[in-house]
């Protein structure tokens, strides 16, 4: 009698755990490197058109204000798996996460859900609160690259875009059936050095890319850190960037220092370009190659939809889209990220699944510090009080709390960097925007509801500055930086380079490749100790 009751309380438990395991959505978080908002058509983009994406604005949820704290790669993963701010989870810069730290992964896989990691990674350590993972060293490679794999490296033929992908599959193929999951899908597109799959680079090759109206900004009312900067498409775009062919006699470091040099004049088709015309062909280069890595990713994006409908999975699985930062297509006269103007500070932010109003356009500010405690809220766990953002929950469903947030702080630390951008925080309101470069103590302020582009300083002109209008303003703004730093915590302890955290290699890992391990499907096996079919 005694071990019949207790196989009856085994079994009612068992009962329980899978009722609750069933009713636990699963969550796919896929990631890009560096993809600009306004490259994705359900976000207006002028420049392309990504129909796998917009499904998911189609099927769920588009978030129109959605923004991050750091806009740089490392910091914005950091944010990430911990929900805090850089000056809280120790990664301002390029520095290596602390695996020990609590992160949603682990409180996830402790609740039960099987955790997945596949991708770029980029936080110098292992990663933590995972199952199963296979990760980028470091950027990684867009062609037969090098993934990580506990305490090994593996190379996979192909294109990385596509293997990332199909890593993420068969991970969903090859996961514990009895289990809910969790899998981030981080892909390397479309960074740098923008090296597309030969199929979209034939879509591109042809394509006259439309201008921004600001590609030929000249800084003017902003003098104190754009002028210097060097992340623009005139004078910092690099032979390699551009794709040239080195002279075949050249070797070495001699090799390398060509393709690094930023040429300003070229001899295309016949023709020896300079001054506009040669910026007007670098923004061409540069952006079909950039468009043509994002169509891979939108590519990427379709496979995992149709695996996930055809499956079956779709009905019980919350698909989130974003990227780790912002980026300039032109705009600003610029590339890459770092800056607070509006195309570094925006990332797209798309989810859909159960319990997600469709078609619906959540207005409110939300911010990667929120990724987190809406992982955890979605699987019905609590959200620790050490997470700085709130669960964006509530908007998917379609509700309006009252006292959602009305501002965002920012803060970029990484000054000079590899660009030469200068350190800065600010606020970003519905209207305006506050920008403080403190080295340099020096402000920007900008009304956005007239000047959207940003390129009227309200403070540039003593006489302007001195308008009550403007006066009032701009120390309102003030006290809100200082509100926002006093809840968040910032006490400026990583404004001095100093005081960085010291940075490591991804590692250890033997240099020995796995025998055998070529093809997506011995990667999966390397990983896959304890999977259940």
């Amino acid at each position: 009698m005694r071990l019949l009751r207790s196989t009856l309380l085994l079994i009612t438990t068992l009962m329980v755990c899978s009722q609750a395991w069933s009713a636990s959505p699963n969550i796919i978080f896929i990631f890009s490197d560096d993809h600009a908002q306004h490259a994705i058509s359900s976000y207006g983009s002028k420049v392309n058109q990504t129909p796998n994406i917009d499904r998911l604005a189609k099927e769920g949820a588009r978030f129109t204000n959605s923004f991050v704290t750091n806009s740089i790669c490392t910091p914005s993963r950091a944010t990430l798996l911990t929900g805090q701010y850089s000056h809280l989870n120790g990664v301002p810069v390029f520095n290596s996460f602390d695996g020990s730290r609590d992160n949603v992964a682990k409180r996830l896989q402790a609740a039960g859900y099987h955790t997945g990691m596949i991708g770029k990674w980029h936080l110098g350590s292992d990663p933590t609160g995972f199952d199963r993972w296979i990760v980028l060293p470091g950027q990684g490679g867009y062609w037969n690259p090098v993934f990580l794999v506990p305490g090994r490296k593996v190379s996979i033929q192909g294109h990385c875009t596509e293997i990332t992908t199909q890593l993420g599959i068969e991970w969903l193929k090859t996961r514990p059936k009895d289990k809910p999951f969790f899998l981030m899908l981080h892909q390397k597109a479309p960074h740098r050095a923008w090296e597309p799959d030969e199929k979209n680079k034939a879509l591109f090759k042809d394509k006259v890319i439309p201008e921004p109206e600001t590609l030929w900004d000249d800084y003017a009312t902003r003098p104190a850190a754009l002028p210097v900067n060097e992340q623009t498409v005139a004078r910092d775009l690099t032979r390699r960037d551009l794709k040239l062919e080195p002279p075949s006699n050249l070797k070495g470091k001699d090799i390398q220092q060509w393709f690094n040099a930023k040429p300003m004049e070229l001899m295309v088709d016949g023709q020896n370009l300079s001054g506009k015309e040669l910026v007007r062909w670098k923004y061409q280069r540069y952006m079909r190659d950039y468009l043509a890595c994002v169509q891979g990713v939108d590519d990427s994006v379709g496979q995992v939809l149709d695996y996930l409908d055809e499956s079956g999975l779709a009905q019980n699985t919350i698909v989130i889209y974003s990227a780790d930062n912002g980026w300039y297509l032109g705009d600003l006269g610029l590339y890459d990220k770092r800056f607070m103007y509006e195309p570094g500070l925006r990332v797209p932010l798309l989810a859909r699944g159960p319990g997600i109003k469709a078609a619906s356009t959540p207005e409110q500010f939300v911010a990667n510090i929120d990724l987190a405690p809406t992982f955890l809220d979605l699987a019905g766990q609590p959200i620790p009080a050490t997470m700085q953002g709130r669960s964006l929950a509530p908007l998917l469903r379609g509700e309006s709390p009252t006292d959602w947030r009305k501002a965002i702080y920012y803060r970029y630390y990484h000054d000079p960097g590899h660009h030469n951008t200068a350190a800065h925080y600010g606020v970003r309101t519905s209207t305006h925007k506050l920008i403080h470069y403190w080295k340099k103590d020096a402000y920007e302020l900008f009304d956005l509801t007239k000047d959207p582009t940003e390129q009227h300083n309200l403070l540039f002109d003593a006489e302007e500055a001195k308008k009550p209008e403007v006066a009032t303003l701009f120390a309102g703004l003030k006290d809100e930086i200082g509100r926002l730093q006093k809840e968040y915590r910032d006490d400026g302890q990583f404004a001095d380079p100093a005081t960085w955290p010291s940075t490591s290699a991804d590692g250890p890992f033997d240099d020995k490749p796995l025998v055998g391990v070529r093809t997506v499907a011995d990667a999966i096996k390397a990983t896959s100790s304890g999977a259940k079919e």
